[in-house]
């Protein structure tokens, strides 16, 4: 069942001459309560469980491992029916100010085929995309575990939601649709490593999603080496394409920008990325690069952190300095490579 949307649901059970409450029911069931389980549906008779049952096995997917960082982020491995497995990470809040916030990094596809120079993901390459079930399921997962209400979520995980657009925005609906999680679409998030055509259908759903840009370079050579499968997307396109994006919506995009010592950290990079958001409505979040075993990338020097966050603010483009999340568990940006830990606790 988690492979069809909420209207192939309904039908599917129509189609069995079962009323349109029946499949709000099972919706219900998984979406807003986390039973990926037939047999604890207990408003449902025992007849249509088993029919159910039959006709559309469910499987929950299995926690395999779990992990806690000393800055209370957790990474879980999830393993689905079929053996796939993803990572998915929940983040809260240590500001004071956000104290009641709770955030979810979920997963778009099992594994990637972007092949990113500084992600973990792509090193294994692409097995498969998900279902919007399964994606729900991971928040889900990380809710139940917590025992706090998810507040915000990104598809920021392992794969590129533009490359599984219609699953993605499945599962963006019902993690918006009220009935089931019920999280806000503002607090909703897709990030894409500039996947045109899915930035411009992105620009014409109804709901306010916030779209991120994982940047990285705004110099074409080194964006290149450093995401060698979106050089098809040059930056200049991209650039159009995201003018698009915020004529159509009035919303603001934000950057994701790794900064990598010696790679993208230069004087030259810092014009480019001045250049490249010059004229757009658009935020910047520089992060540390998180480092992954065997790659010879590393983090940038911190006062040239400072020197780019500064330089934006002067730019009047909005800038922060995002604080690197789970990194001790492997689970911050770029690290989430479905490692299983040896000794499991």
């Amino acid at each position: 069942m988690k492979q069809f949307s909420q209207s192939e649901v309904v039908r599917l059970l129509a189609e069995k001459g079962l009323p349109k409450f029946r499949a709000d029911q099972v919706l219900q069931w998984m979406y807003q309560k986390g039973v990926f389980d037939y047999s604890q549906m207990t408003n449902l008779s025992k007849a249509l469980r088993e029919e159910l049952a039959e006709s559309f096995p469910l499987a929950p997917a299995e926690e395999i491992d779990k992990r806690i960082s000393a800055d209370g982020t957790r990474k879980y491995v999830l393993r689905y029916e079929d053996g796939a497995c993803v990572e998915t990470v929940a983040m809260p809040s240590t500001e004071n100010s956000q104290k009641d916030r709770l955030s979810v990094c979920f997963s778009t596809q099992v594994g990637c085929a972007m092949a990113c120079a500084f992600c973990a993901t792509g090193q294994g390459g692409f097995t498969r995309n998900l279902s919007a079930g399964e994606m729900v399921e991971q928040i889900l997962h990380a809710q139940k575990d917590i025992g706090e209400r998810i507040t915000n979520v990104v598809a920021m995980g392992q794969g590129e939601p533009f490359l599984n657009y219609d699953n993605t925005i499945e599962a963006l609906r019902i993690i918006n649709n009220k009935k089931f999680l019920g999280i806000g679409a503002r607090h909703i998030t897709v990030s894409t490593c500039g996947i045109i055509k899915g930035i411009d259908q992105f620009a014409n759903e109804p709901e306010q999603f916030t779209l991120a840009i994982s940047l990285h370079a705004a110099r074409q050579e080194v964006r290149d080496k450093l995401m060698p499968h979106v050089a098809s997307q040059p930056l200049p396109q991209l650039k159009k394409a995201l003018e698009r994006y915020i004529a159509k919506t009035n919303r603001r995009p934000s950057f994701e920008y790794l900064l990598m010592q010696g790679v993208n950290d230069s004087k030259q990079d810092l014009e480019a990325l001045l250049a490249f958001c010059d004229g757009l409505l658009c935020h910047v979040n520089l992060l540390p690069l998180n480092e992954v075993p065997g790659s010879p990338l590393k983090p940038a020097a911190p006062q040239t952190v400072r020197l780019w966050t500064s330089t934006l603010g002067e730019h009047h483009i909005e800038a922060t300095l995002r604080k690197s999340r789970g990194s001790d568990i492997a689970g911050a940006c770029g690290q989430l490579k479905n490692t299983i830990w040896k000794n499991l606790s």
